[in-house]
């Protein structure tokens, strides 16, 4: 298990990593179109139209203060450092899903329930039901089966390939 301080520092590291790639991927792209125009016999393309040296260190900064955050957040679950830089790297995505993340309990809850586009929008004040379709997995027994809100589909066999006989 790492420290607050090495999760932190091994996250911010793992943000700078993507960045590095990022950044890699607009200078490769510069250097294919600047390849481009020599055999074309046109003008090179500046650095500045595939890099904005002030947007993209911007950019890199906040990266880099997602991955030390999302590294401190959840250094008491790494195990190491490549997962406190795996962390980092993925930081924008792993703290967009943390926060809006919602327990089975708050799911539940009347009004918690979401519209979905084949339903009605509920109406202000009007009592809502609890989402039946939503099954807690923490509830039924280890091993017991859990029941689904959907259907069962029917299905039909498949037909026999030609020049057989089906029984």
């Amino acid at each position: 298990m790492l420290s607050g301080a090495e999760g932190a520092l091994y996250g911010a590291g793992g943000g700078l990593v993507v960045e590095a790639v990022v950044t890699f991927g607009r200078l490769h792209a510069w250097q294919q179109a600047r390849h481009a125009a020599r055999v074309a016999a046109e003008s090179l393309p500046k650095l500045g139209t595939y890099i904005d040296l002030p947007a993209d260190s911007l950019a890199a900064l906040f990266r880099l203060v997602l991955g030390c955050a999302a590294g401190w957040l959840l250094h008491g679950e790494l195990g190491g450092m490549l997962a406190a830089v795996a962390v980092g790297a993925s930081a924008p995505a792993v703290l967009a899903q943390m926060g809006s993340a919602t327990t089975v309990t708050e799911a539940l809850q009347v009004g918690a329930t979401p519209v979905t586009e084949a339903g009605p929008a509920p109406v202000p004040g009007a009592p809502v039901a609890p989402n039946t379709a939503i099954v807690p997995a923490a509830s039924a027994a280890p091993g017991a089966p859990v029941a689904s809100a959907a259907p069962a589909a029917h299905t039909s066999p498949a037909p026999a390939p030609s020049g057989e006989d089906s029984p």
